[in-house]
């Protein structure tokens, strides 16, 4: 089978024309919908890189979508976010034959759109831009038609006559999807327990494996991104998830796990500090001493002394 070809798309204007669609009403924003498209953009497989900002709701029953080595079944209504930049494929089933059409629609936005807004500055906080496909948002049949809802009036919008509250309007309306998007988001990893609470036993078994096995000292601290790629997920969906369910971030995480073996080795072994802040991966004595102080309001040796 041929390597999957890649299409850039620089603007809104281009993709629409390369999906048979019309010009959008409006070049910085548009709202696509899936029964809409008249052509496939490219021969199956392929995959897609946008310079801009996508919003999508899709279902497609046999068809797995791809976000860089993630992959996913859309059998329901999921809701994923791409920003500019990032690489979106689609493989295709056995039987081409069988290829369903996509429904739902996709928000198209560029940045220039947001440009010199408070949005432009907050998009960032929404980290689920950051995740991939396979973290998608599963939506309950109520918030799938909240969120269409919301992009019906983002198209009615631009398909009115534009005038000088227009683009605040639009943005306003994105940032309340995005800010649903996030409430949902939080849902979800309280809801979908058992693949949350999975991907915490992974996160303690690789952990327990690593701070175990000697790494530490070899090569210090693990980095959230080789945690996320161990775990298979995103960096960004890791840190959330984990915010969610402990309240702390992964770096959070990562530092009181270590605070606690650091503990151990000064309750139970007659190794000098310098020796466990060696074993922790600690290049300088000085950087242990401050994060246990951090941590514990004591200093190594105090705390050390407490058990004597």
């Amino acid at each position: 089978m041929n390597s999957p070809q890649i299409l850039r798309f620089s603007t809104i204007t281009e993709y629409h024309r390369a999906a048979g669609l019309p010009n959008p009403a409006h070049p910085l924003i548009s709202v696509v919908h899936m029964d809409d498209i008249k052509q496939p953009i490219a021969d199956i497989p392929f995959s897609l890189i946008y310079d801009f900002y996508s919003i999508s709701l899709k279902k497609v029953g046999n068809a797995r979508f791809k976000y860089g080595q993630q992959a996913s079944d859309f059998d329901e209504g999921v809701l994923f976010f791409m920003s500019p930049g990032q690489l979106f494929g689609i493989d295709m089933p056995h039987d081409i034959s069988e290829m369903k059409r996509p429904e739902g629609w996709m928000i198209l936005f560029h940045p220039d759109l947001i440009w010199n807004t408070p949005l432009a500055k907050n998009i960032k906080q929404y980290e689920f831009f950051s995740y991939s496909v396979y973290e998608a948002l599963y939506l309950s049949d109520k918030e799938e038609a909240m969120l269409t809802a919301i992009a019906n009036q983002i198209e009615q919008e631009y398909n009115t006559n534009i005038d000088r509250f227009s683009q605040n309007v639009i943005i306003a309306q994105i940032e309340l999807l995005l800010t649903y998007s996030e409430r949902f988001y939080q849902r979800q990893f309280v809801t979908r327990k058992v693949a949350s609470h999975e991907v915490l036993t992974r996160l303690e078994d690789f952990l327990s494996e690593y701070f175990s096995g000697g790494a530490l000292a070899q090569k210090g601290l693990p980095s959230v991104t080789l945690i996320a790629e161990t775990l298979n997920i995103s960096p960004g969906y890791l840190s959330s998830l984990l915010k969610s369910l402990t309240g702390q971030s992964t770096q959070q995480h990562l530092h009181n796990k270590l605070i606690e073996l650091a503990k151990e080795k000064l309750s139970t072994t007659n190794l000098s500090i310098s020796e466990i802040a060696y074993e922790l991966g600690f290049e300088h004595l000085q950087s242990f001493s401050k994060l246990f102080k951090t941590k514990t309001n004591l200093s190594p040796m105090e705390f050390r002394q407490s058990f004597n």
